[in-house]
């Protein structure tokens, strides 16, 4: 298949290079000055989604997203699917669909679950929006780049799917963590606690998978300095884009705006920037009752 593919940063590298050594035609664009292996740079992304079957793009946020979508949308040939696999405003995701599908395209938005790692070894998580056809398109796409691809819904639904899952992993993680400092407060052995939260009633990805405990259950980022496998500032930007949909919605998250708050304090006042959104724990430990 020829793919274009624009966005070739920390995922979209990884991904793009999956997709060449499957076999797949790659051109790739990216603001920056980069090589990934089996793809051909292009000078422009209008260059790079000539004669495409599929264009995929992996963009910081949704003003970038509809900025590309302008300039591509027009240079793409009728019939060919836009995979918009960021993670965007609701929003901008369906005024992209929209914008694609009236131009005779196929849409669909697909952001990810599986960070950097699951990039590299095509076992993300796809959680994808729009038609049956566009979904059938772009899947044998995300079999080659990830382990499962969820089609949750019309143009759209992949963004509230992946919004909705990232709100209730901040507000997890931040209850993880403060549970933790208290237990330490209360003499109780970190050990002993995850050895009863992780087969009770407690039990939770952010305890069992991914404890901000060190040395305490399966390795995690806590294990290595809290260097990021989720980095805080991502997890702010997810949980600001849920608050972003509950507005426009006028959904009442009152758990998901105290994360999105104390994320904030943490990222921009506390030194949480660069540090993995686990790194909530010594923050906790660090403070008494106010």
């Amino acid at each position: 298949m020829k793919i274009g593919f624009i966005g070739l940063g920390n995922m979209g590298a990884p991904m793009a290079a999956n997709l060449a050594n499957a076999g797949h035609d790659l051109t790739g664009f990216d603001m920056a000055d980069v090589a990934v292996d089996g793809v051909a740079m292009a000078a422009s992304a209008t260059e790079a989604v000539q004669s495409a079957e599929v264009v995929i793009t992996m963009l910081p946020n949704g003003q970038i997203l509809r900025a590309v979508a302008d300039e591509v949308i027009p240079a793409m040939t009728p019939g060919a699917a836009l995979v918009d696999c960021s993670t965007v405003d609701v929003d901008s995701a369906r005024a992209v669909a929209e914008q694609a599908v009236s131009a005779g395209l196929l849409a669909v938005d697909a952001p990810v679950s599986g960070g950097i790692g699951g990039a590299a070894a095509g076992t993300l998580t796809f959680m994808a929006g729009g038609s049956d056809a566009a979904f059938s398109k772009a899947s044998p796409l995300f079999d080659i780049m990830g382990q499962k691809a969820v089609h949750c819904g019309e143009s759209g639904a992949g963004q509230a799917a992946k919004i909705c899952n990232n709100m209730i992993l901040g507000v997890t993680m931040i209850a993880t963590c403060e549970a933790f400092a208290l237990a330490d407060k209360l003499g109780l052995d970190r050990q002993k606690m995850f050895d009863v939260v992780s087969t009770s009633s407690g039990y939770s990805w952010t305890m069992n998978a991914y404890c901000p405990a060190p040395g305490v259950g399966p390795q995690s980022p806590a294990d290595n300095g809290y260097q990021p496998g989720f980095a805080s500032e991502l997890m702010l930007k997810d949980l600001r884009l849920s608050q972003q949909a509950a507005d426009s919605a006028d959904a009442d998250t009152p758990m998901g705006q105290t994360a999105t708050a104390l994320y904030e304090q943490f990222v921009e006042q506390e030194g949480g920037l660069g540090q993995d959104f686990s790194a909530m724990l010594p923050r906790f430990e660090k403070r008494g009752r106010s």
